[in-house]
């Protein structure tokens, strides 16, 4: 069949809806290889089985960690030996990413899936280079498969660390590309834009270009951080925010603080997946920046 691709969800879209504050809200990640068949929904029992789904299903939600399945892109072997997992945490106090491998699934009930929470838990070998995913969940919604296997495809011959990612949130911001440990989540990147966003992480950067947010913060918290890093020079772990209080405060890692004060706006209805029915929309924008007096920071701490 073929697609008009000015009638999907990513085009309807991208003619008005803004990206920043659009990445799904994850602090944990609990990444499981599984380059056979998925789903709808990676735990919906036919990707891992019913019994291991559900149990999965409470485990994941108590840790309040997100499970998501990786493959290499084009495919390859259905039924490996050995399958690769990638535990990670994202917020900017203390992000890290471990790599370890099982030979079953069922092998991810023997984690205490709440050490995810906090620092490190030294369960697999520390991975420093930037972990990425390209969502191209095609069961879920043909934007990611249409427009994100071609980008993995050439991250991958870039010698990137790349894998192909179930469902990341937000179909209509296809393709999508999220980066670990930092959970900087793009959109509507090409492959020269999304080469440049890893390339940009590599050097402990973030490129401004397709960025959607920080996953460790709520939509506020990214637009919030996302002003304060187009204004001041910082690397990734640079700046923290505090999302306590009724308005955002971004706090560089210097001491440097800014009240950024947002509010949502509803847009148009759309399709928020392909042949979904049209619903309302919110976006968060700016509404004033104010900088606070400096707090005094260790250098070694946000």
């Amino acid at each position: 069949m073929t697609v008009d691709p000015t009638q999907t969800c990513s085009a309807f879209s991208a003619a008005d809806e803004p990206l920043p504050g659009t990445a799904a809200h994850v602090t944990g990640w609990v990444l499981l290889e599984h380059p056979g068949a998925w789903g709808h929904d990676v735990l919906d029992g036919k990707a891992l089985g019913e019994n291991l789904s559900e149990e999965l299903t409470v485990r994941t939600k108590r840790a309040g960690v997100r499970l998501m399945l990786i493959r290499r892109p084009g495919r390859g072997d259905t039924t490996p030996r050995r399958r690769t997992v990638f535990l990670a945490h994202s917020h900017p106090e203390n992000s890290w990413c471990e790599r370890l491998e099982v030979g079953d699934p069922a092998e991810l009930l023997d984690l205490d899936l709440h050490r995810i929470r906090g620092g490190a838990p030294r369960l697999g070998q520390t991975v420093t280079d930037p972990l990425t995913l390209v969502c191209a969940h095609g069961k879920r919604d043909k934007c990611c498969a249409v427009l994100g296997r071609p980008v993995a495809a050439h991250l991958a011959g870039l010698e990137a660390d790349v894998w192909e990612c179930s469902h990341t949130g937000g179909h209509r911001f296809a393709p999508s590309l999220i980066l670990l440990p930092s959970g900087y989540t793009y959109g509507r990147l090409d492959t020269a834009g999304s080469a440049r966003a890893v390339e940009a992480a590599r050097r402990g950067e973030v490129a401004a270009e397709g960025l959607r947010g920080r996953s460790c913060w709520t939509p506020s918290g990214q637009v919030a951080e996302m002003t304060v890093r187009e204004r001041v020079s910082s690397r990734i772990d640079d700046l923290a925010v505090d999302e306590s209080g009724a308005i955002p405060v971004v706090t560089h890692r210097d001491g440097r603080r800014w009240e950024v004060n947002v509010k949502s706006e509803a847009l148009p209805p759309r399709p928020v997946s392909c042949g979904a029915k049209p619903k309302p929309v919110q976006a968060v924008r700016v509404v004033s920046v104010r900088e606070l007096s400096p707090c005094s920071a260790p250098e070694d701490s946000l």
